[in-house]
């Protein structure tokens, strides 16, 4: 079985968000694969032994490609796109690439971007390929031409089917990733990775990307702590009421 694992490059959830010159920086925050691609890879490395890791991101190093290489993927696939595109254009070069690479039979995702944060792209791609889409998964199984899964939701778990090929998005009850190896990753900083350009692919991209306004901090709070010790707890209470009073909290 032929899977892609689509994964994104993005800062460490512990960066700091600032805006600089009406933009949103990330200071020198290391970049990583998205967490929850984690697990996206993981399930893809436990259904098959050919799977190609594909991003679309800026051309150069890309962590996220490497990091699923030294996890076990067989191959990988950088394409290279607008850097602020919005999940529909992602969705259409996605499916661009998954369809240059051809004869695939699922794609997986994981939930959502840590960055984004919107967990629809899966479903976006899917939409464009024609294919059915599985989201939320907490168990992913193939029985011949039939992919199960068992739904993550409110309510418990929802088991659902659907014929391949298809795409589904992991939740993190998938399973726990597997550490990249010694040798994984010895054989991942040595990977040539290819670059497609979004013009090789030979299908229509939409040209919208994303458009922010100019962006700024938000205004500085001036906090003042005042420690109220009456000496006993009956008057530590009683000047603490009048205090909440004067400040008209209640």
């Amino acid at each position: 079985m032929k899977i892609v694992v689509c994964v994104k490059q993005v800062p460490d959830t512990a960066a700091k968000v600032v805006a600089v010159d009406g933009k949103v920086n990330w200071g020198d925050a290391p970049l990583v694969i998205n967490p929850w691609d984690e697990y996206a890879v993981e399930t893809a490395l436990q259904l098959g032994d050919d799977v190609t890791a594909v991003t679309m991101a800026e051309e150069g190093p890309n962590e996220a490609l490497k990091h699923a290489l030294a996890m076990g993927c067989s191959e990988a696939v950088l394409v290279s796109g607008p850097g602020a595109a919005d999940t529909q254009v992602a969705a259409h070069v996605l499916a661009a690439a998954i369809r240059k690479i051809g004869d695939v039979d699922l794609v997986v995702f994981g939930r959502q971007a840590v960055d984004g944060d919107s967990g629809i792209t899966a479903a976006q791609t899917a939409r464009v390929l024609g294919w059915p889409v599985l989201s939320l998964c907490a168990a992913v199984s193939v029985d011949g031409e039939t992919l199960k899964v068992e739904r993550s939701i409110e309510e418990g778990r929802q088991k659902v089917e659907a014929g391949l090929p298809a795409v589904v998005s992991v939740t993190k009850d998938i399973g726990e990733p597997r550490y990249p190896s010694f040798m994984g990753i010895r054989k991942a900083s040595r990977a040539e990775i290819p670059t497609w350009t979004v013009t090789e692919l030979g299908t229509p991209v939409p040209s919208s990307v994303v458009s922010f306004p100019d962006i700024k901090n938000p205004p500085a709070r001036e906090v003042v702590c005042e420690m109220i010790d009456e000496g006993s707890p009956a008057a530590t209470a009683a000047k603490l009421a009048d205090r909440i009073l004067e400040e008209k909290v209640i």
